[in-house]
């Protein structure tokens, strides 16, 4: 199988915008799309930026075995569905998959090949300062994602890989060269 790159970390850590600057680099990487139970922000898009299902379809999904893995993140659910992983792998082309420390902990177990990265930020004050900055989330909501990052930053020690998202530019090349190292 072509090489699974697992980036996981806390919410506002700036997965999203390192995992773009690393698609630049390295235009080959497919990107997994996750299924989530949760709105589309504005400007997202059905199956470019998630799948956006229902509780009840995400469910069903579930049961039926669908997921290659799976989590409930902030009161609602996310993962990969099996189909998505395997439309990229069958063609031959690495894949990222973005998501949680819980859905990371399942891929080790379904795809203990999958390169592992844990991005942490330089600081738990950049972290709040971060998902203040972008907007999308209220006060109750970004002291929950900072709750749930406490449990997701003890984690860290659990990845093989750990890119410290300080300096943007200097973390892309960190994970850049991890990627190219093992692809």
């Amino acid at each position: 199988m072509p090489g699974v790159f697992v980036i996981t970390g806390p919410s506002g850590v700036g997965k999203g915008t390192l995992i773009r600057l690393l698609r630049e680099r390295l235009p080959e990487l497919a990107m997994s799309v996750s299924a989530t139970t949760r709105r589309p922000r504005p400007g997202e898009t059905q199956g470019e930026d998630y799948h956006f299902i229902s509780d009840e379809e995400f469910a069903r999904r579930v049961a039926d075995g669908d997921f290659v893995e799976w989590a409930e993140y902030s009161g609602r659910r996310y993962g990969t569905l099996r189909e998505e992983l395997d439309r990229h792998t069958s063609g031959g082309h690495p894949v990222v998959l973005e998501i949680e420390v819980q859905g990371a902990r399942q891929v080790r177990e379904t795809l203990p090949d999958a390169t592992q990265i844990f991005i942490r930020p330089p600081s738990d004050d950049a972290l709040r300062e971060r998902l203040i900055g972008r907007g999308t989330d209220d006060p109750e909501q970004i002291e929950r994602r900072l709750k749930v990052a406490e449990d997701e930053l003890a984690a860290a020690d659990e990845f093989e890989h750990v890119v410290v998202n300080d300096r943007l530019h200097d973390a892309a090349d960190a994970l850049e060269a991890i990627v190219r190292g093992t692809i």
